[in-house]
Formats: C-alpha cells, structure tokens, sequence
C-alpha cells in the first residue's frame, strides 16, 4: 500500500526525471538553480597545456649538468630522489621543519623539500653524495665516524651537509642569535659548543646524537681553524 501523502508513482517520477536531468536516479530533493561545469580530467587537456607546466632547465648536481624537463611542482628533493637517484638527502617532515633533506646550493645550505626545482635554473647543488673527493671522505664525514655521531643514520646526510654549511658561514663572519654583539665585524666567528647548537638546531635527530654530532663539528671547526 502506498502512503496516503504520495501518489504511487511519485518514486518512479523522481527517478525519470533525474535520468532526463543527466544526474542519475539519485536522492536528492533539494532546488539547484545554478549549472556546475566539470573540469575535464588531466588525460583529457590538451598536450600543449599540459606542456605550459613543464619547464626545461639546467641543474648542475655534485658538479654534474643535468638538463630536466620538469613539472612545476617538483620540489628539488623528488629532482634528486625520484629523477637523478641520489638518494642521501632524505624526505622527513617534508614540511622543512627537520633538516634530513639540506643540501648545499651554491655552497649554502638549504631545506631542499621547500624548493621548486624550476626556480633553480643554473644553480650548483651538492648532496652528501658529492662531499666526499673520490674515496676520501669529507673531513666531517670522517669526524661523524669518529666520534659515533649518528645511530639510524636517517637524518645523518642532512646533518652533515647543514654542518658543512655551518662551517662556511661561521668563516665568512655570519652571527647567529647566540654570537656576542662585541664579536669582531666581518672576520670569522668562534664556532663554540654553544654556537654549533644553535647553527645545527634546525637538524633533528629522533636518536638524540646530539653531544657527539657538536662534538664532530667542533672537531673540524678546530682543524681548519674556525675554533681556537
């Protein structure tokens, strides 16, 4: 028996009707005055839009000219990972609040998760991959496995390649928010115990190598000169 309040047919309206309107044999019952236009699906675009999001560029890796042609979108890290193998730099946070993809670009050091490949046209990035002068390891590389500043090893590139940065600054006389306001101007800054902290605190380690990884920059610092 059907209720009192509604024709018999009345389902079977609402389902042609739907079917005429192109919607399907749906349920709602609501007015919809406006037309929605659906985007066509990426297999559908035309090739010349999809080529305006790609770029060709030129990135010059560990000394290496790579030409890429790239979708806007691609972070440097997926560049290394994903396109060229150098799979040292790694994803963490993916959000450049751990420090485990930093690489060098153009000798500073950098969240290479945070930047976009095609805005990188023409410039010098090293990994941790590209420190090390044929067999011989980099002096940090070296002090790391000296002084056993490293467990997992998982963020261990990134700490590296950040403290190669660190090294850099401190000798082209860049502060940081630690460095005495009577230090010297423009001559090299004393890397301390306390500097390195505060240089590398953008460098997460979940194993808590902490004391032996300062200790290991501290180490270099003071062979070449940059702590007395």
């Amino acid at each position: 028996m059907q209720p009192t309040n509604q024709p018999a047919d009345a389902g079977g309206a609402r389902a042609a009707g739907a079917a005429r309107a192109g919607t399907g044999a749906g349920t709602h019952t609501g007015t919809h005055t406006g037309t929605a236009t659906a985007r066509p699906a990426p297999s559908d675009r035309p090739a010349e839009a999809a080529a305006e999001e790609r770029s060709a560029l030129v990135l010059y890796v560990n000394g290496t000219p790579y030409e890429l042609t790239l979708d806007h979108r691609t972070t440097v890290l997926d560049v290394l990972r994903e396109h060229l193998g150098l799979t040292g730099a790694k994803k963490g946070c993916d959000h450049g609040q751990c420090g485990a993809c930093t690489v060098l670009v153009d000798g500073r050091r950098a969240n290479s998760c945070l930047m976009l490949a095609v805005a990188q046209d023409g410039r010098h990035i090293t990994t941790i991959e590209g420190l090390a002068d044929g067999e011989r390891l980099h002096p940090l590389q070296e002090a790391f496995v000296e002084r056993d500043a490293l467990q997992c090893g998982y963020c261990t590139p990134g700490q590296i390649c950040s403290a190669v940065g660190v090294l850099q600054e401190a000798a082209d006389g860049f502060p940081s928010y630690v460095t005495p306001a009577d230090a010297p101007q423009g001559g090299p800054v004393e890397l301390t115990a306390e500097e390195i902290r505060e240089r590398m605190s953008g460098n997460l380690c979940r194993c808590g190598a902490y004391p032996r990884i300062v200790e290991a920059v501290h180490d270099v610092s003071t062979d070449q000169g940059v702590t007395s």
